[in-house]
Parts: C-alpha cells; structure tokens; sequence
C-alpha cells in the first residue's frame, strides 16, 4: 500500500528528551508508521537523530532534512535567550527548503507540528498546501492576582499577553493561518474558542503528549503507614508553571501532616522568588530544589515518589502528567482545559483554577488527602491501569484517523 505524503516542520525534534522536543520526535515516529514523512527539523538535531535511526533501522525510512542559520547570524541565541526571534528567522529562511521539497517529491500535505504556539510564524508557502495546524496553544493567560505576584518583567509580559489574547481578532497573520489551515489542533480549549467562528469548525480538542510505555515503572505497591510522603512536581521554573502555588499549598499541607516532603525539579528565571518563598514559609528542611537533572535521574525521582504535582496555570509540564500515569503516581493538577479531560477523579485530583487562595486552599487539601497510603496506592494503581489507553502508540492511531478523516472529506486519500 502506498503511503499519502506528508512534509512537517519541525523545529522541536530529538530523541531522548522531553517538552516540546520529545513531543516532536514522538510524533514522527508514529506519524511515519502510516504516511512517507519529509522532516525538516533544526542541524543541531542531527547529532542525536541519526545514531539513533541507526540502532532503529526500521525507522530508517523517514527523510530527515536539517537547516540552521548561519553562525554569524545567530550568536546572540544562547538556550531558550532568543529562541522566538531565531524560530521566526528560522522559518522565513526554510520557506523555500519547503516549497522546493514538496514540489520535488510531489508532496501536497504540510503539518507545523513544532513549535505548537498560533502566534508564532509559518511556513507561507506550507500553510497554502493542505495546511494541518498543530497541536498548537499560546493564547493561554495568567489572570493579574496570580501575576502581580511575580517579578516585575514577568508580570509585564503576561499583562502583554494578556493584551494579545484579547486582541487577537485583529491579529493578520492568527486570522490569515486559520483561513488557511484545513486542520487545526488545538491544545487547549480556551485556543478553540479563540478560533474565529467561521474557522472553527476545521479546529478540534488534541492534546501533543502521550504517555511513554518505555518507561521502567517500579510495581505498585502500598506504603506502610510511617513512610515520609515524597511529593515531587518537575518543570522550567517560569512564573506561570505555578511552583510557587505548590510550594504555598505544600506549606499548608505540612501544617495537617508535618511527615512529607517535596522535590522541585527544573532550573529557570523563577529560582531566586522560589528559593525566598520556601525560606519565608521555613520550608528549607523540607522542600528541595533539585536543579536540573539527566533524564535518568529524573526517572529515579520519579519511581520515588509517592505524588506528582503539576500546579501548572496554563498547558506546562504535561510531559511528567503522562509520565505520572505511567509510573503509577497519583496526579494533582489544575484543570487548563486541555491535557487534564485525560485524567479523572479515580487516579487524580484535579482543582479549577479559581482565585489565587482558592486554588492554594484546595491544592493543599488535597495533598493531605494524598497523604493517606491506601489513598494513594488505589489511586496509583488505576492512574497506571489508565496509562495503557494513553500510549504514544495509541496516540500515533488517534492522530493517523483524524489526518485521514479530514483528507477523505476532500477527496485527497
């Protein structure tokens, strides 16, 4: 059987990492089970994706292209400093590796999968092929009582942001992609709504992230009762992912059950606000700010833990989310309405985000519910038994159905 075309940029794609980046390289793999896959990803990708297609031939058939700018052009980019100027130079300068690629191999279908943010740019010549838009977010915002709390530039980017949410009708390029776009898949639902009603019937609910089966889970089995709870919650320290919510409620929590404990994984801006929060609330002896760690090592925090923690405001550590699943860890989260509709009461608590003391006030009881080990074993045990519906595997067919389904109803499979 033939397989349909499909070239996808992707900027964010590399094995063995998590974020949007593993989202991006799990993608593909599923993707390039069902359809011949031309990958244009960043050359600093190279280095990890072709050892690895070696020891995987059997992915061999996947056509990798690779372009970054020039040295010259991009010594001001150092890690994320920079990243959305150099995304957008990045896909103006790769327009024409598209076109030339898709007219040369007879490729009629285009998907920006990485990075997932609707107000960042796109291919102009891909989005007027048959576009597939996504997963894609970015107009989530952080309410000012959450925000007033943060450090000055932080609370004026997301009183920016939330200026561009509001104005986002009158955005050319947002309304421009999503006349163009044959499929949109959004993250979140608050996206969906942003979606202009004429558009919105080509805009579905999909969340990027699946939960990883390879990942070795230690079995399920019920603490004794004395154990010190391990709390853990992992992710870039940015304002809005809510670390200083979980360490607010933790601090409460701790007052009903002084026998837990809580690792904060991640580096970021956020470190310095953090590290005062948890002096301020005399927390230094039990909550620990682990840094940034290999993903081995994060794997072993993760095993040993009792409960994952993501207080995040908007659609942010979702990767751990489904890796909770996966190793049997009960979830406590605030609801984004977006990857959350994936978890349930049974193996997770999940709050609605409401005023800020609210949200702290139910993040806490919640904890201490968690503290009981019976609680948590019945819960992990079902968050693991919930993990198997939720595999990149399963994700791969959910997301060939759709792309098929779309492509059928304009006569293209």
């Amino acid at each position: 059987m033939i397989k349909q075309k499909i070239f996808i940029s992707a900027y964010a794609c590399e094995p063995g990492l998590g974020s949007e980046i593993g989202v991006g390289w799990h993608w593909v793999l599923e993707m390039s089970k069902y359809f011949e896959l031309w990958v244009l990803t960043r050359r600093s990708n190279q280095h990890t994706i072709e050892p690895w297609i070696a020891e995987h031939p059997e992915y061999s058939h996947i056509h990798f292209l690779y372009f970054d700018l020039p040295k010259w052009v991009r010594f001001w980019k150092k890690g994320l400093r920079g990243v959305r100027t150099y995304y957008n130079i990045w896909q103006w300068m790769t327009n024409g590796i598209v076109r030339r690629t898709m007219q040369e191999n007879d490729i009629c279908i285009f998907h920006h999968l990485t990075y997932g943010n609707v107000l960042w740019k796109v291919s102009s010549y891909g989005q007027k092929q048959f576009f597939i838009w996504g997963p894609a977010g970015g107009v989530e915002t952080i309410p000012e009582e959450y925000s007033r709390l943060y450090p000055r530039k932080m609370q004026l980017v997301e009183k920016l942001r939330r200026m561009v949410a509001a104005n986002l009708k009158w955005n050319s390029g947002f309304k421009r992609r999503c006349l163009n776009a044959d499929l949109i898949l959004c993250k979140t639902d608050i996206l969906r709504q942003h979606i202009p009603a004429r558009y919105r019937d080509k805009a579905i609910l999909f969340t990027d992230v699946a939960v990883d089966n390879l990942l070795e889970a230690s079995a399920i089995t019920e603490s004794a009762p004395e154990k010190r709870v391990e709390f853990i919650t992992v992710g870039r320290l940015d304002p809005w992912r809510g670390f200083d919510l979980a360490i607010e409620a933790f601090a409460k929590a701790a007052e009903k059950n002084s026998h837990i404990h809580l690792t904060i994984i991640g580096k970021g801006a956020d470190k310095e606000r953090l590290q005062a929060l948890i002096a301020e609330r005399k927390l230094t002896d039990k909550v620990t700010m682990a840094g940034a760690v290999s993903m081995e090592r994060y794997q072993e925090y993760m095993r040993n833990c009792d409960v994952v923690v993501n207080a995040s405001l908007k659609e942010g550590a979702v990767t751990v989310s489904f890796d909770s699943m996966a190793m049997g860890k009960p979830l406590i989260c605030i609801d984004t309405t977006g990857y959350t509709r994936y978890f349930s009461p049974e193996y997770a608590e999940i709050i609605q985000r409401s005023d800020r003391k609210s949200t702290i006030q139910a993040l806490a009881e919640s904890m201490v519910k968690l503290t009981d080990a019976h609680t948590r074993y019945e819960m992990g045990k079902k968050a693991q038994l919930a993990g198997n519906q939720f595999t990149w595997e399963n994700r791969g067919k959910e997301i060939e159905a759709v792309i098929s389904k779309v492509l059928k109803e304009r006569n293209m499979a």
